[in-house]
């Protein structure tokens, strides 16, 4: 959540799915290669406390997905039960364990692209809290 550019994007993808990182509440701009076959998931804006707490996050929660000029919808996620599993020094807990809470929001999930350059812009916001992202995605031929 913390990489400004997209350098990191590629950092502890599983194999099934492409992850792309939301912020912190604050905007970047990433290029990212995505190997092809991948469906990719991220959030738009996303929040995770206690039940009440997502409640009230997702009473004004907003977000605009565009991928390549159109719009996507973005799926909204109450109070989702999560397992977190945090390393020491998280930026996120700030500390190291496992534990469950709720988790809210709204995310977005593609199916694989075509090969070749996307351009995918995400704006996110509840309350004053906001988020964007603009990421210039490539598709290459998986390795694999």
């Amino acid at each position: 959540m913390a990489d400004e550019d997209g350098s990191e994007c590629e950092r502890n993808q599983p194999r099934d799915v492409w992850f792309l990182a939301g912020t912190f509440g604050s905007h970047a701009t990433r290029a990212c290669t995505v190997p092809s076959g991948r469906p990719i998931a991220f959030p738009v804006v996303n929040f995770f406390g206690d039940g009440s707490d997502c409640a009230a996050f997702m009473s004004s929660a907003q977000g605009t997905v565009l991928l390549d000029g159109k719009a996507v919808e973005p799926e909204t996620y109450q109070d989702n039960s999560v397992t977190v599993h945090s390393t020491q020094g998280n930026a996120v807990t700030g500390e190291e364990g496992r534990f469950t809470t709720a988790g809210c929001g709204l995310w977005v999930q593609l199916p694989s692209l075509e090969l070749g350059a996307h351009a995918l812009k995400v704006r996110g916001r509840s309350d004053d809290f906001s988020t964007g992202v603009d990421y210039a995605l490539t598709v290459e031929a998986s390795s694999k």
